[in-house]
């Protein structure tokens, strides 16, 4: 049985960490070699393009941290969770969910939605 949940703590685990030396076991944890990120504002493939989106949003966002909201959920190779994005302890600025499909217990195609935008 697949831990829908641990899947997504994983990817939260890589895309909290600021430090691009700690995050790269977790980036080649949670990820596929051939992972591809897509969502309406930007897009990344491999673990190189997935640490230059995080780097990218830990530059843009100072202090934020990714939250799993509720529980992940899926079947088969295919998982969907929501996620809030804002200051620790705070409440979130940014909200999406996420799409992928899990290869070996590793994301390899994420789609993600943004559900909440600032203005």
């Amino acid at each position: 049985m697949t831990d829908y949940n641990a899947i997504a703590e994983a990817y939260f685990a890589a895309w909290n960490e600021t430090d691009a030396a700690a995050r790269k076991p977790l980036v080649e944890a949670a990820f596929t070699s051939g992972v591809s990120y897509r969502d309406p504002i930007m897009h990344g493939d491999g673990h190189t393009g997935i640490d230059a989106l995080i780097a990218g949003v830990h530059g843009q966002f100072p202090g934020f941290r990714f939250k799993l909201k509720g529980k992940a959920d899926g079947f088969g190779d295919n998982i969907r969770f929501s996620w809030g994005l804002g200051p620790d302890g705070a409440e979130a600025v940014i909200e999406g969910s996420d799409f992928a499909t899990i290869v070996a217990g590793r994301l390899s195609g994420i789609t993600g939605f943004l559900d909440k935008v600032p203005g």
